[in-house]
């Protein structure tokens, strides 16, 4: 259900954003290096969100797949930033392992946070993973007026993630650089 303002704001709000996917894994980036397409990595996740994207009419400006080291992570983003990006989309790397250090990495960054994608992400994913939610991380911010999503590394996270972030980039995109 949505207030009568939200759909104005989002209305108002339409448009083609610019997008950058950027996938992070060390296995991966050990095995494919540096590419520049999710096809090239076979890369599941990546090459959903990004078949997603252009599907709804939205422009994919650069693929990243980069290792989960917190300089390599921030290099990502900034490389994504630099390349004019929007809206940039992480996956992989938001578990607890030792070794996933995508929110440690990018969080200190955020000059807001978006706290409700995390908790609408965890609330949806309720039905399908029941009380595993608790084990995921997805987080949102702003950063430099750049709308910035972490998601987890599996297709299904990817999915339900991308249909809350689509419906809102614009809205928060216009909010994130009003005055």
């Amino acid at each position: 259900m949505n207030s009568p303002t939200s759909d104005q704001h989002r209305k108002k709000s339409r448009g083609k954003y610019k997008f950058s996917v950027i996938t992070i894994s060390s296995s991966r980036f050990q095995k494919y290096g540096s590419v520049s397409s999710p096809d090239e990595a076979r890369d599941t996740s990546g090459g959903f969100l990004v078949d997603y994207l252009q599907e709804h009419g939205m422009s994919v400006i650069r693929y990243i797949l980069t290792d989960d080291d917190r300089s390599d992570i921030i290099k990502a983003v900034e490389l994504a930033m630099d390349s004019g990006a929007d809206v940039i989309i992480t996956t992989g790397g938001t578990g607890l392992s030792p070794r996933d250090l995508t929110i440690e990495s990018l969080k200190p960054m955020f000059d807001k946070e978006m706290p409700g994608f995390g908790e609408l992400f965890r609330l949806r994913s309720f039905d399908s993973v029941g009380t595993a939610v608790v084990l995921t991380r997805t987080t949102a911010g702003i950063i430099q007026g750049r709308a910035v999503f972490c998601l987890p590394g599996s297709t299904d996270a990817c999915r339900l993630g991308i249909e809350i972030i689509v419906p809102e980039a614009g809205h928060i995109i216009k909010h994130s650089r009003t005055n």
